[in-house]
């Protein structure tokens, strides 16, 4: 049985230790509880959650494999910008995001798979859940600095059929894990004309971006799945996410941008932003120079990576700070290069300005709303409990803000 553990938030009246107390007609619970932490035993936990997910089909492979490497560096920071979980199962967290839970929600590993054994049954250490962060970028080598857990026989075969290194290794990578599920009409196929054999195994590699194959027989291309952002409240905020992250595709192709930092640092930093308040609170590696410099007037640099990169707080990668450009800054220099009616152009700067003000802690993030409304109800004894109370009058005002009551704090007066 999976064992999932979340950090309890400790406020002032918070029990040091904190345990959770189970019915005594439960052993499990009792055996397992942990000392300063939520005991979460279900997978439901985890995939019970909703998220927003956004599909980019690119024109050709070399395409999505660009985006896909670029889209990977982002998904942090807007993962801390549109946080939203900091309650579970009746008690406050120290994370804002659903990220960990699910990825400890569905780690099947066992104990050899997780290095606590010598290798007998299983043939790999694995050493990240099979939701997790992505381990190695696809369109270049030189920033995976992380070590990939790859099937030599399946790299083989796709080295055969012609496939290159970096590709090979991801797909091989994917079948070092089983499958979830299987349904008895699927087992036999025509792999010439199907490839659920494929997606079975690709589906349950649960990373924070997807490489997507084109389907065989089919109109559909090379896409890239962006995966990390938490669902809002209302339909002008999910739009916002999606609408910048899309305009951001656009930009990093046209402007021919480059956000590389060592995969090792994009890991980090998928790590700090789960944390409570990361956007306002936590600083993210991120690459100094993100358009390209002219090389004839640009200084000769060193080819040290850890030069090209820094920590920067959400709002500098977002907004701009200094010799920085921003993020939104460069998707408006790209909306002003594009022929658009204005009405289109108006509704897409409402968008990008909500989006910095999320950024700059203008707006507060959906989890550190919540958390607000928890800590300040008449109920709340500073304990980390969430009573069924406090629950009830939360989905209540949840409800009425995603039905358009005005809530300044987290949308401002953009409804």
């Amino acid at each position: 049985m999976l064992v999932n553990f979340h950090a309890v938030f400790k406020d002032m009246n918070t029990p040091s230790p904190f345990k959770e107390q189970f019915s005594s007609a439960d052993g499990e619970g009792g055996r397992n509880a942990k000392e300063d932490h939520i005991y979460l035993d279900a997978m439901g936990f985890g995939m019970g959650l909703c998220c927003l997910q956004v599909t980019f089909q690119a024109c050709d492979i070399d395409e999505a494999r660009r985006l896909y490497d670029q889209l990977a560096v982002i998904c942090p920071v807007v993962m801390a910008m549109s946080a939203g979980v900091p309650v579970f199962k009746g008690y406050l967290g120290e994370w804002d995001t659903r990220f960990n839970i699910i990825t400890g929600a569905v780690d099947d590993r066992t104990a050899e798979e997780r290095g606590l054994k010598p290798l007998k049954e299983n043939q790999f250490v694995l050493p990240s859940s099979r939701y997790d962060i992505i381990d190695s970028y696809l369109h270049s080598n030189e920033y995976n600095d992380v070590e990939l857990i790859y099937d030599q026989k399946i790299f083989q075969q796709l080295k055969d059929g012609g496939v290159d290194d970096l590709l090979a290794q991801h797909i091989a990578h994917l079948f070092v894990r089983d499958t979830v599920s299987l349904f008895q009409e699927k087992i036999v196929q025509d792999n010439e004309k199907e490839c659920d054999h494929f997606e079975n195994i690709q589906s349950t590699n649960w990373q924070s971006m997807r490489f997507k194959p084109p389907p065989p027989n089919s109109p559909i291309g090379w896409r890239v799945e962006f995966r990390p952002l938490e669902v809002q409240l209302t339909d002008f905020e999910n739009a916002a996410f999606i609408v910048f992250v899309v305009l951001l595709t656009r930009a990093i192709l046209s402007f021919n941008l480059n956000f590389y930092i060592p995969i090792s640092k994009m890991q980090d930093n998928m790590r700090r932003a789960s944390n409570r308040d990361a956007v306002n609170q936590e600083m993210f590696y991120f690459r100094r120079q993100v358009v390209p410099e002219d090389e004839e007037t640009s200084p000769t640099h060193s080819t040290s990576h850890e030069e090209e990169y820094t920590l920067m707080t959400a709002d500098s990668i977002i907004n701009g700070k200094g010799s920085f450009p921003g993020l939104v800054p460069i998707v408006r220099m790209y909306v002003n290069s594009i022929d658009i009616d204005v009405e289109t152009r108006c509704t897409i700067m409402k968008y990008l300005c909500f989006m910095s003000k999320k950024a700059s802690g203008e707006l507060m993030t959906t989890a550190g709303w919540i958390r607000k409304f928890v800590m300040s109800h008449p109920q709340y004894k500073h304990d980390s409990v969430v009573t069924d109370e406090i629950t009830y009058d939360l989905i209540c005002e949840l409800k009425e803000i995603s039905e358009g009551k005005a809530c300044e704090d987290l949308i401002g007066s953009f409804m």
